[in-house]
Protein backbone atom coordinates (compact mmCIF):
# COMPACT_ATOMS: atom_id res chain seq x y z
CA UNK A 1 0.00 0.00 0.00
CA UNK A 2 1.04 3.58 -0.58
CA UNK A 3 1.60 5.86 2.43
CA UNK A 4 -0.22 9.21 2.24
CA UNK A 5 0.53 12.36 4.25
CA UNK A 6 -1.65 15.46 4.02
CA UNK A 7 -0.62 19.03 4.76
CA UNK A 8 -1.85 22.56 4.17
CA UNK A 9 -4.83 22.73 6.47
CA UNK A 10 -5.45 25.70 8.72
CA UNK A 11 -7.87 28.40 9.77
CA UNK A 12 -9.19 31.02 7.37
CA UNK A 13 -12.06 33.45 7.20
CA UNK A 14 -15.03 32.93 4.96
CA UNK A 15 -14.09 33.72 1.36
CA UNK A 16 -10.47 32.78 1.86
CA UNK A 17 -8.39 30.09 0.17
CA UNK A 18 -6.24 27.13 1.15
CA UNK A 19 -4.31 24.53 -0.81
CA UNK A 20 -4.09 21.04 0.60
CA UNK A 21 -1.32 18.65 -0.42
CA UNK A 22 -1.10 14.89 -0.12
CA UNK A 23 2.32 13.33 -0.61
CA UNK A 24 2.52 9.66 -1.53
CA UNK A 25 5.44 7.42 -0.61
CA UNK A 26 6.25 3.78 -0.12
CA UNK A 27 4.82 1.44 -2.69
CA UNK A 28 5.62 2.32 -6.27
CA UNK A 29 2.23 1.23 -7.56
CA UNK A 30 0.17 3.88 -9.28
CA UNK A 31 -3.39 4.05 -7.99
CA UNK A 32 -6.24 4.08 -10.49
CA UNK A 33 -7.73 7.09 -8.76
CA UNK A 34 -7.17 9.46 -5.88
CA UNK A 35 -9.65 11.53 -3.99
CA UNK A 36 -10.32 13.97 -1.20
CA UNK A 37 -12.90 13.26 1.47
CA UNK A 38 -13.93 15.27 4.51
CA UNK A 39 -15.60 14.58 7.82
CA UNK A 40 -17.13 16.59 10.61
CA UNK A 41 -17.26 14.94 14.06
CA UNK A 42 -20.53 13.11 14.51
CA UNK A 43 -21.29 13.09 10.80
CA UNK A 44 -20.64 10.66 7.97
CA UNK A 45 -17.49 11.05 5.90
CA UNK A 46 -18.28 12.55 2.49
CA UNK A 47 -16.53 12.70 -0.83
CA UNK A 48 -15.26 16.03 -2.12
CA UNK A 49 -13.27 15.55 -5.34
CA UNK A 50 -11.88 12.71 -7.41
CA UNK A 51 -9.21 12.32 -10.08
CA UNK A 52 -8.52 9.23 -12.17
CA UNK A 53 -5.13 8.17 -13.50
CA UNK A 54 -6.22 9.37 -16.95
CA UNK A 55 -6.81 12.87 -15.58
CA UNK A 56 -10.60 12.75 -15.41
CA UNK A 57 -11.85 14.93 -12.54
CA UNK A 58 -15.15 14.90 -10.67
CA UNK A 59 -16.53 17.07 -7.88
CA UNK A 60 -19.38 16.87 -5.43
CA UNK A 61 -22.00 19.56 -5.96
CA UNK A 62 -21.16 21.38 -2.72
CA UNK A 63 -17.67 22.31 -3.97
CA UNK A 64 -18.12 22.63 -7.74
CA UNK A 65 -16.70 25.88 -9.05
CA UNK A 66 -14.76 26.54 -5.83
CA UNK A 67 -12.42 23.56 -5.41
CA UNK A 68 -9.90 22.16 -7.90
CA UNK A 69 -8.22 18.76 -7.62
CA UNK A 70 -4.88 18.14 -9.31
CA UNK A 71 -2.30 15.37 -9.40
CA UNK A 72 1.43 15.79 -10.03
CA UNK A 73 2.48 12.27 -10.98
CA UNK A 74 6.17 13.13 -11.05
CA UNK A 75 6.06 14.45 -7.49
CA UNK A 76 3.49 11.82 -6.48
CA UNK A 77 1.49 14.58 -4.84
CA UNK A 78 -2.24 15.22 -4.87
CA UNK A 79 -3.56 18.75 -4.38
CA UNK A 80 -6.85 20.39 -3.51
CA UNK A 81 -7.08 24.11 -4.20
CA UNK A 82 -9.98 25.50 -2.18
CA UNK A 83 -11.26 28.97 -3.00
CA UNK A 84 -14.18 31.01 -1.66
CA UNK A 85 -14.26 28.86 1.45
CA UNK A 86 -17.41 28.76 3.54
CA UNK A 87 -18.00 27.83 7.19
CA UNK A 88 -19.73 24.65 5.96
CA UNK A 89 -16.37 23.56 4.50
CA UNK A 90 -14.99 23.21 8.04
CA UNK A 91 -13.92 19.57 8.46
CA UNK A 92 -11.03 17.15 8.66
CA UNK A 93 -9.88 16.53 5.10
CA UNK A 94 -8.49 13.14 4.07
CA UNK A 95 -6.82 12.08 0.86
CA UNK A 96 -7.24 8.56 -0.42
CA UNK A 97 -5.81 6.30 -3.08
CA UNK A 98 -7.83 3.55 -4.70
CA UNK A 99 -7.37 0.73 -7.20
CA UNK A 100 -10.62 1.52 -8.99
CA UNK A 101 -11.87 4.47 -11.02
CA UNK A 102 -15.40 4.20 -9.73
CA UNK A 103 -15.12 5.91 -6.34
CA UNK A 104 -17.08 8.87 -7.65
CA UNK A 105 -20.15 6.75 -8.42
CA UNK A 106 -20.05 4.62 -5.27
CA UNK A 107 -22.05 5.28 -2.14
CA UNK A 108 -19.87 6.65 0.62
CA UNK A 109 -20.01 3.31 2.44
CA UNK A 110 -18.89 1.45 -0.69
CA UNK A 111 -16.08 3.94 -1.26
CA UNK A 112 -14.85 3.66 2.33
CA UNK A 113 -14.90 -0.13 2.17
CA UNK A 114 -13.01 -0.08 -1.14
CA UNK A 115 -10.30 2.18 0.26
CA UNK A 116 -10.16 0.36 3.60
CA UNK A 117 -9.73 -2.92 1.78
CA UNK A 118 -7.19 -2.33 -0.97
CA UNK A 119 -6.51 1.41 -0.91
CA UNK A 120 -4.90 3.92 1.41
CA UNK A 121 -5.98 6.83 3.60
CA UNK A 122 -3.98 9.76 4.84
CA UNK A 123 -4.10 10.83 8.47
CA UNK A 124 -6.12 13.97 7.76
CA UNK A 125 -5.59 17.72 7.93
CA UNK A 126 -8.00 20.12 9.66
CA UNK A 127 -9.63 22.99 7.78
CA UNK A 128 -11.54 25.58 9.80
CA UNK A 129 -13.46 28.41 8.14
CA UNK A 130 -14.83 31.19 10.32
CA UNK A 131 -17.66 33.50 9.34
Amino acid sequence: QVHLVESGGGSVQSGGSLRLSCAASGSTYSPSSMAWFRQVPGREREGVAYIDDDGTKSYEDAVKGRFTIALDKEKRTLYLQMNNLKPDDTAMYYCAAAQVRTLKVMTILQAIRQIDGVGSWGQGTQVTVSS
